[in-house]
């Protein structure tokens, strides 16, 4: 069942609010730095090789129990920068928490409800894990799921709004899935605690810009 689960937490039209979310995509379509499927695949690395890394290590932690939600919640927010893009996490967590309560209500860790553990606005990476556990995902697998879906948010906000042929953009995103499993290989071993300024600058001007499409 946890092959299920894991598909499942892949699939983009999970109801969490992360389509809305295109992971900095905009703000780089907006300042030049991608309009095409070549200068999409530089962009993609780089997100999955920072934010990607970083991100499912933290969820990997989470859910193999190296690291508390209350720990988790903070070694992230000291792994993110810019105050977008920490809104940005909380309010995807949320999302993601929202539905985990239909989902697995009664999952509990240490005796307390999971949920109420975690709280209303979690980073998504820290609720990842905690939902990667109440499914039963292994840490690998959940670091998967984190390191896959910051790949195709990405990559869908910017066929979107570069009008890119849904082929090409699949077709990229199969070329990069032994980088996705690579980086979440990584990321199951030990906590990654680099950042990448661009990622970040990109994040606080899209927040600053006037009724942008995405969320982020």
């Amino acid at each position: 069942m946890s092959l299920m689960h894991l598909l499942v937490l892949a699939d983009s039209r999970l109801p969490t609010g992360g389509h809305v979310h295109s992971g900095g995509v905009e703000e780089a379509v907006t300042s030049g730095l991608v309009g095409d499927l070549d200068t999409l695949r530089a962009y993609l690395h780089r997100r999955i090789r920072t934010h990607g890394l970083v991100a499912a290590s933290v969820a990997a932690a989470v859910a193999g129990l190296q690291l508390s939600v209350a720990e988790a919640d903070r070694e992230t927010d000291a792994r993110t920068p810019a105050p977008a893009a920490r809104q940005a996490s909380r309010t995807q967590g949320r999302g993601l928490v929202r539905l985990a309560r239909r989902v697995w209500p009664d999952f509990h860790v240490d005796g307390a409800s999971a949920w109420e553990t975690v709280g209303a606005t979690p980073h998504l990476a820290v609720a990842t894990g905690v939902v990667g556990r109440s499914a039963g995902l292994t840490p690998l697998q959940t670091a998967e799921s984190v390191v896959y879906t910051t790949m195709t948010g990405s990559a869908t906000a910017a066929q979107r709004l570069l009008a890119l042929d849904p082929a090409d953009v699949a077709a990229l995103t199969f070329e990069l899935a032994p980088l996705c499993a690579e980086i979440a290989l990584h990321a199951q071993h030990e906590m990654a605690d680099l950042s990448d300024p661009l990622l970040d600058v990109l994040a606080q001007r899209h927040a600053e810009r006037d009724r942008p499409l995405f969320a982020s």
